[in-house]
């Protein structure tokens, strides 16, 4: 599948094709402090079907629990988080958020859930109010 996206000030605009199938959610205390969030959800894409289409993101190397390096890439100007590539720049994890398509995809795994926070899988029951 075709993918566009961007960081949220469009500074960085990039595009890639991804397999909807290589969907994540990632549990562990390192993506949720680099997310500033419960978790992080990403689509994996293969470094040659991905290109980078205007701006240069600034990149930030993570020592992960496993002791391997993990590169974050993301916005010097919004500060969104954009992607990651693994230590041998093998696999790139795109962050679901900034990709425009991101109504398509739907995660089909999930890892490091003994560091998930304990609600995660039940919020049906917290007011919700529609909006943006």
């Amino acid at each position: 599948m075709h993918i566009s996206g961007s960081c949220h000030c469009g500074a960085i605009r990039f595009e890639a094709e991804v397999d909807p199938q290589e969907v994540g959610i990632c549990h562990c205390t390192d993506c949720q402090r680099l997310t500033g969030c419960a978790y992080r959800v990403s689509v994996g894409v293969e470094p040659g079907d991905f290109r980078i289409l205007a701006g240069t993101a600034r990149r930030y190397r993570k020592i992960g629990n496993s002791g391997r390096p993990s590169d974050q890439f993301f916005c010097d100007t919004c500060g969104s988080p954009l992607w990651r590539v693994d230590a041998t720049g093998a696999s790139i994890a795109i962050r679901l958020g900034t990709i425009d398509q991101r109504q398509a995809f739907v995660p089909r795994h999930q890892s490091w859930t003994g560091s998930a926070l304990r609600w995660v899988n039940d919020i049906r029951d917290i007011p919700a109010s529609v909006g943006e």
